[in-house]
């Protein structure tokens, strides 16, 4: 059997993105490694746009994410193989999206809320992992943990 990474090419924008810029290649945890990525560019918008630019990057990131993600897991033959890690990216945004912050504790919180939510897989979650296929599946889940993980930062920011 054909390793589905040997059907990738990185000279593809679409697959570029997908593996996010390499990062879901990461023989060990490739989606908390696609996370760990997804960190410098969140900084980035914090830092350099309005809370406006975070919101309009999720937008477009989930968008965009439904073609990436869905043509590159045919190109690859296999649905939402592991090295596709763009969800993660714009989960982690989600997830830092209502407590836009640079504080380092406030991001690794985040982050640690998110890797929680998107490898558990509680209700919903799970149910839209197992039944919702393509790159609209593939980016659903990650999405919804980003969201579930949103409000658990903001409920501990706001009142812890």
């Amino acid at each position: 059997m054909t390793d589905p990474k040997q059907r990738l090419s990185l000279k593809n924008p679409l697959h570029l993105l997908a593996v996010g810029l390499g990062s879901g290649l990461s023989p060990v945890v490739p989606g908390t490694v696609g996370t760990l990525f997804a960190v410098p560019f969140y900084w980035l918008l914090a830092t350099y746009t309005a809370p406006v630019g975070l919101w309009i990057a999720i937008l477009v990131g989930s968008l965009a994410g439904i073609v990436i993600c869905g043509r590159t897991s045919a190109d690859m033959k296999v649905h939402d193989h592991g090295a596709i890690v763009w969800d993660e990216f714009v989960g982690f945004w989600i997830t830092m999206a209502l407590v836009p912050s640079t504080d380092w504790q406030i991001i690794l919180a985040g982050f640690v809320m998110f890797r929680l939510f998107d490898m558990i897989k509680p209700w919903p979650i799970s149910w839209l992992d197992k039944h919702v296929h393509g790159g609209l599946g593939i980016m659903l889940d990650d999405i919804l943990a980003g969201v579930m993980a949103m409000l658990s930062l903001w409920a501990w920011v706001t009142y812890v």
